[in-house]
């Protein structure tokens, strides 16, 4: 059986054990139950099926029947209550405090890097600046980012790029990228620290309408849509998004770092659910809208 840090999911990790030790003994889910605590005798079963959840209470009996002790108890703890968390802000806080217990046993949570890089937007803009400022100080690296930052922490997003594997020097000392492009990990806590880089990218957008008009290109369109007319358009804006990605990445050299913020969210509810007594005609749509109509546009 793996080490428990190599787990993201506590059903996983408690069917694993289960397996195992079946394959070794007589080891029944009943004897697991009872040894837990829990006088249904296939609850467990139920949870590593996903038909039940375990609660935060009962983590730490369910951690002590399968033998967990210091470290690794507290750290089943914690993915359980990362699974169960309400809210975005108590799901980092879990996911942040089991990297944090890794790092102090000298081990790596799975996913715990990329997490890390997306959550801050400092990291994205020196990995892409600091490869074309060869021989530059971190002070100059400050200053030629928009908004400031210092000369400390540009130093301490480049030493974390470097430990990630993000960035890494040359023979000469210069920063290279590792990779051209790089994406989300399938670990499910990196889209939840993306959600939040994506946040603090809007509010520098939003800080950018301040810009001369020839140093910014926003536009934007109110649509009124329907389920599939929503879902061709989320396809096409992917397939725009490759595009750009396959125009940035054709030349080696940058004159400037740049932020390109795709958003198609929508600013009313479903009028077919608005009120139980609404009509909607064949296209799915209220009355009178027309499914894809334009009202209109910003730029």
């Amino acid at each position: 059986m793996k080490a428990i840090i190599e787990y993201t999911d506590y059903r996983k990790f408690i069917q694993d054990y289960y397996d195992e030790r079946k394959r070794s003994s007589a080891f029944t889910w009943r004897e697991f139950a009872r040894n837990a605590g829990f006088s249904s005798a296939v609850f467990l079963k139920y949870v590593c099926e996903g038909k039940k959840n375990l609660s935060i209470s009962a983590a730490g009996s369910v951690a002590n029947a399968m033998g967990l002790a210091g470290f690794e108890k507290t750290y089943f703890v914690l993915m359980v209550t990362y699974a169960h968390a309400k809210g975005d802000e108590a799901k980092m806080d879990a996911f942040e405090k089991r990297c944090a217990l890794a790092r102090a046993h000298k081990v790596r949570v799975l996913g715990g890097e990329e997490f890390d890089y997306y959550k801050s937007w400092k990291n994205p803009l020196l990995r892409e600046l600091a490869p074309h400022m060869p021989g530059a100080r971190p002070a100059e690296m400050a200053r030629a980012c928009k908004p400031k930052i210092s000369a400390a922490e540009v130093s301490e997003t480049l030493d974390f790029l470097e430990d990630a594997n993000l960035l890494k020097k040359d023979r000469e000392g210069n920063y290279v990228q590792t990779d051209k492009s790089i994406s989300m990990g399938s670990v499910d806590a990196v889209p939840l620290a993306a959600k939040d880089l994506q946040r603090q990218m809007g509010e520098l957008a939003v800080k950018a309408l301040d810009l001369p008009l020839a140093e910014r290109a926003m536009s934007g369109v109110v649509l009124g849509l329907t389920e599939e007319s929503y879902e061709q358009i989320k396809k096409e804006l992917l397939e725009f998004r490759r595009r750009i990605i396959a125009i940035a990445t054709e030349s080696d050299k940058t004159q400037r770092v740049y932020r390109l913020n795709l958003q198609l969210f929508p600013i009313s509810e479903r009028l077919d659910k608005c009120d139980g007594n609404e009509k909607v005609d064949e296209s799915g749509c209220h009355p009178g809208l027309v499914p894809g109509s334009v009202g209109s546009r910003i730029e």
